[in-house]
């Protein structure tokens, strides 16, 4: 996500029972699953398994509940409802983006993060996922530093697996917010598909995160990868300690512009799992 998010991360952190123990690994107990090959081992997960209409895991995943913007603009209150963010009893997250009047603002979605729950420093990130589609929706899965309540934003550092415009759905952005590079100003890069639209079906977005480089993956083909010397002159490379992840839905802000009348509702984002893993010993 591009721009200010300090004073609501604050806000959020200063209600979390943080565990030392997360700043490396919390391992579930896990089936075996196809890996991405034999330098990796998976440490983390959740495939969102359950009943229909649940809620994610308490376990690995914190709610971010508000109306104000998040720094960006944003048009929606984010809730914890089930009618925003709930699992499909198909093995699919659902995050919802609804147009209904809700606490003083005109539409509704969610914002999950493992914060205290998880946060890994290095390593291969990754979700399947199926895109919204319409003018106005932002959708994300993104990575931020976990000492943001100590640092502030971007001195934490904040990793954007994926972005994407709703009105171009064949076009993503994955990019670095660090300090002298954040906002619009970030260090990225938009990356067009072709043979189709990315709301047309499940696709995998990945990081592979290492000490001096990250390259963004979508489908398993590298399409941009950042290194200390790639960064403007005068900044500092920030992404040497544990990172958690975000996933949401935004309806309008500065990034998408606002919904108008050709954007349908509701609109979803679907998450089929998402795997975290660590270089094989």
């Amino acid at each position: 996500m591009i721009r200010l998010r300090l004073l609501p991360w604050l806000a959020v952190l200063g209600t979390l029972a943080c565990d030392p123990a997360a700043n490396r690994v919390n391992k579930p107990d896990v089936t075996p699953i196809s890996q991405p090959g034999s330098d990796w081992e998976l440490v983390w997960q959740d495939e969102f398994d359950g009943p229909a209409g649940t809620p994610p895991s308490a376990d690995r995943w914190v709610h971010d509940v508000g109306g104000h913007g998040w720094g960006n603009e944003q048009l929606e209150f984010d809730t914890a409802r089930p009618e925003n963010v709930s699992v499909d009893g198909t093995g699919n997250l659902v995050i919802t983006a609804r147009k209904e009047s809700y606490q003083g603002r005109s539409y509704t979605s969610a914002r999950i993060n493992t914060s205290g729950r998880f946060e890994q420093a290095y390593g291969r990130f990754e979700a399947r996922i199926q895109l919204p589609v319409g003018r106005g929706i932002w959708p994300a899965f993104w990575l931020l530093g976990s000492n943001i309540g100590e640092v502030g934003w971007p001195e934490c550092g904040e990793i954007d697996i994926l972005e994407y415009r709703g009105q171009l759905p064949a076009l993503i952005r994955g990019s670095l917010h660090g300090p002298g590079y954040s906002g619009g100003d970030n260090l990225g890069l938009e990356h067009a598909v072709s043979g189709g639209k990315l709301y047309e079906g499940f696709h995998i977005y990945a990081v592979e995160w290492d000490p001096n480089r990250i390259r963004w993956m979508l489908d398993g083909v590298t399409f941009f990868e950042a290194t200390p010397a790639r960064l403007p002159a005068g900044t500092r490379w920030v992404y040497d300690h544990p990172h958690f992840i975000i996933l949401n839905v935004a309806v309008g802000g500065g990034f998408v512009g606002p919904p108008d009348s050709t954007t349908v509702f509701p609109q979803q984002m679907k998450v089929d799992y998402v795997r975290v893993y660590s270089r094989a010993p």
